[in-house]
């Protein structure tokens, strides 16, 4: 007897014909699963299928569209155990990516059918399920630069040219991050808090190596000086997430911590996961495991952190401070 699967489609994702695909989708797995499937609406998103196929008794949900249909499909199979299998289909791909997943479709079925099932962790922030990453101030103004029209216009060039033109208006803002042992406070022109990223996701990249399954959240602090600086400094995370290295400049900054609590002035906008939910203040936590997925196994690297250099840096670490608190109390 096939095992059931609830196959939630985005007929208007990416640049590819939708008919096309969802037929050789259907091909590749129906001989081996019963797919029920359900089309996204801009009534009906992804994560109301999810759920209801999860109330159904469905023994996985498939996910086909691009980064947002697959994130938030995701995030309602959150502490489920139900196995969560991706097609990606859009202009990204950065959710495959960033978990190893072919971004053709014969591929990415075939690790749906013949890869084995393994919990990765997910985060949540302000209460909000995240699966990659949570971007603040730079990115988040690039990503709403990007509309749909340019994406399906211009596909990945679409966020390029939003970046070229966001540079125009590069601001820096003060920035509090707390985290279960430390305060930070420094300047910044972007924050990003990643569970998990693509190289493609430039402005995560300063540790070496992101880990999907380390129980930690990677923060990367970008605070360039000026325009070029801002330049130089993409330039060098685009190739340590080329190289694998850690990021050497000092105007950015990276650690990795179990949760986050990041305070901006001025408030700053806020991407989750590509799509923007708010401006700051933010509260993320790593939940390890959460989420059941088809996908190829990785290599782990050992936690970095690298703070030297930062603007205005202040760091304090939380048991002295809350030592000197009390004895002033007492």
């Amino acid at each position: 007897m096939n095992r059931s699967a609830c196959l939630i489609f985005n007929p208007v994702a990416g640049q590819g014909d939708p008919e096309q695909d969802l037929l050789q989708i259907r091909a590749i797995l129906e001989p081996a699963i019963d797919l029920d499937i359900y089309f996204t609406s801009q009534e009906v998103g992804a994560d109301e299928l999810a759920r209801a196929a999860l109330d159904r008794g469905v023994d996985a949900i498939i996910a086909s569209g691009g980064d947002g249909t697959l994130s938030v499909a995701a995030t309602a199979v959150v502490g489920t155990n139900i196995p969560f299998g991706v097609i990606s289909r859009g202009t990204a791909n950065a959710f495959a990516a960033a978990l190893a997943i072919p971004d053709t479709i014969e591929a990415a079925c075939n690790v749906i059918l013949q890869g084995a099932t393994r919990t990765i962790d997910v985060a949540y922030c302000n209460g909000k399920p995240m699966v990659l990453l949570a971007g603040i101030g730079f990115e988040a103004e690039t990503v709403e630069l990007a509309d749909r029209e340019a994406k399906r216009r211009f596909g990945i060039m679409a966020y390029v040219l939003a970046g070229v033109q966001q540079l125009r208006n590069l601001q820096s803002f003060d920035v509090e991050i707390e985290t279960e042992d430390k305060i930070i406070k420094t300047s910044a022109s972007a924050v990003t808090v990643a569970n998990a990223a693509p190289p493609t996701s430039v402005l995560a990249q300063g540790p070496a190596g992101i880990l999907y399954n380390d129980g930690l959240l990677d923060l990367t602090i970008v605070a360039p000086a000026n325009k070029a600086g801002a330049i130089a400094a993409t330039f060098h995370l685009f190739q340590t997430a080329s190289t694998g290295n850690a990021a050497e400049r000092d105007d950015i900054g990276y650690l990795r911590a179990k949760q986050f609590k990041i305070k901006a002035d001025p408030p700053q906008k806020v991407v989750l996961d590509g799509e923007m939910v708010g401006t700051t203040p933010v509260e993320i936590k790593c939940i390890p495991e959460g989420l059941t997925i088809f996908v190829p196994s990785v290599a782990e690297v050992e936690p970095v952190e690298k703070l030297e250099g930062l603007p205005n840096l202040i760091i304090e670490m939380k048991e002295l401070a809350e030592e000197a608190e009390n004895q002033i109390q007492e």
